[in-house]
């Protein structure tokens, strides 16, 4: 999986497609480094390079793991829309304490469970229909561009070895902090017990991690066996693919500090230029206002939500809220995102063809300025929703052709497809179920109706009867 090339497939060639009105269109984006809205600098006029964090193979993704997915696979499709040449790197971290931890305590070797746990995110987020990365590289193949870094960095005086563990000496990079703002007392790198006695600094990092009892991967370096640090892994696997000085490092705001704030020290310290022009950071999804993530135990896994609401309602949900601001997480904000899904569905199998009008070109170029604004999703949805409210009202020539155009870019491309009829065994499905409601069994009916869903199909209670909806 270490290179998987499978574009998106909307490239529209420069200057957009029909709903683009101007030739160039700046887009612009919120960099968390200089905290300004800054226009996005491509190499040679076109070339865009974009690394985003991937996830840690401990456990199956949930939903949180599913935002930086979606915003930066939909972020390649605008950019590829607007003419540029995008290629979209998201590593697996695939060696961390985390793994170590989690297969210690399931009895299982560490590079097995991680493998799995890498399979199962390829088949969790296959299943959200955005197509892949141009590259998903594994921190475990990238090992040897890893401690050549480390060597670069030990040669320049930025790091040290100390008993098979090697660190970053952070007070030998002066703008060190300016990521994150923060002040040397509230720089806890957050690393292991037992390793303060041998860093010259608290500040200072791990780079590489001497093998210690009960870690069964590790690798020979010229420090001794051992593993990379978290934070070394992700500057070699950019640098590897896209070079330094690339456009834009994305990932979740709960990265700026430590992991991405040490990125920057790292590789601006061993090859003196920035790593990325912009740092581009999501914002948490949040279940009682707590963000979501393995180790507070409030998960809800990317699978079970795609099997309940379908892949629609889950990238509707995500593309609700501006990307840089927490979304809350529960079963109401998902439904409600269902029926949004819905109701677009509904206008588009009707949505009449022909040369667009006034309002369908008006909408678009707001749709299209919405996202070129710091690729603000939720602005571009009302662009979106104002076609179908009228549409719904009145015969709106082209509408059809703008939906084809716009659904894609927010990744809801599939509720453009025709109905899908359901087969004969979802059909006597939904015969026991009405059985079962009709002699007043509910928990049957609910049983029937949870059966329905694992195989794919949403149960649609109307004045006429039941019908059956296919998930997308």
């Amino acid at each position: 999986m270490g290179d998987m090339c499978a574009n998106s497939g909307h490239a529209r060639g420069a200057g957009g497609g029909s709903l683009s009105i101007a030739a160039v269109r700046e887009v612009r984006i919120h960099d968390t480094l200089s905290g300004e809205l800054r226009p996005l600098e491509p190499r040679n006029g076109r070339e865009v390079g974009i690394y985003a964090c991937g996830p840690t193979t401990y456990a199956r993704v949930h939903v949180g793991n599913a935002r930086p997915y979606v915003v930066f696979l939909l972020l390649k499709r605008f950019l590829e829309h607007e003419g540029y040449d995008v290629d979209l790197v998201v590593n697996i971290t695939d060696i961390n304490d985390k793994i170590y931890a989690a297969a210690r305590e399931a009895g299982r070797p560490s590079d097995e469970l991680a493998r799995e746990m890498a399979q199962a995110y390829v088949e969790d987020t296959d299943r959200i229909g955005l197509g892949r990365p141009d590259h998903e590289p594994r921190a475990t193949e990238t090992i040897g561009e890893i401690v050549a870094l480390i060597e670069t960095l030990i040669e320049a005086g930025h790091a040290y070895e100390a008993q098979g563990d090697v660190y970053f000496r952070v007070r030998s990079y002066e703008p060190y902090g300016r990521l994150s703002n923060r002040r040397p007392e509230n720089m806890d790198q957050g690393e292991d017990a037992g390793s303060e006695g041998l860093k010259q600094d608290g500040l200072d990092f791990a780079l590489w991690k001497a093998q210690k009892p009960g870690e069964d991967t590790a690798w020979d370096s010229p420090w001794g066996r051992g593993r990379p640090g978290w934070h070394i892994e992700c500057s070699a696997m950019a640098e590897k693919l896209l070079g330094t000085d690339f456009a834009l490092h994305g990932g979740g705001s709960d990265l700026v500090f430590p992991h991405h704030e040490n990125e920057i020290a790292q590789t601006e310290a061993a090859r003196g230029e920035p790593l990325a022009r912009i740092w581009m950071h999501n914002g948490m999804v949040q279940m009682a206002n707590e963000k979501m993530s393995k180790s507070e135990g409030n998960v809800f896994q990317l699978a079970e939500a795609l099997n309940r609401y379908g892949p629609p309602a889950v990238v509707a949900y995500l593309v609700s809220g501006h990307y840089r601001q927490p979304i809350v997480f529960g079963d109401e904000a998902l439904a409600e995102a269902a029926r949004r899904a819905e109701r677009i569905r509904n206008y588009a199998r009707e949505a009449p063809g022909g040369e667009p009008g006034e309002l369908v070109t008006t909408v678009g170029e707001r749709f299209l300025e919405a996202l070129a604004d710091d690729f603000n999703t939720p602005r571009a949805l009302a662009a979106l929703f104002e076609l179908v409210a009228e549409g719904n009202r009145s015969d709106v020539p082209g509408a059809r052709g703008a939906l084809e155009e716009m659904l894609p870019l927010l990744g809801l491309e599939a509720l453009l497809a025709a109905d899908v009829v359901a087969g004969p065994e979802a059909q006597r499905l939904l015969a026991e179920r009405e059985s079962a409601r009709a002699e007043r069994d509910f928990a049957r009916a609910d049983r029937i109706r949870d059966e329905l869903e694992r195989l794919g199909w949403e149960v649609r209670d109307t004045a006429a009867g039941a019908s059956l909806i296919k998930r997308g």
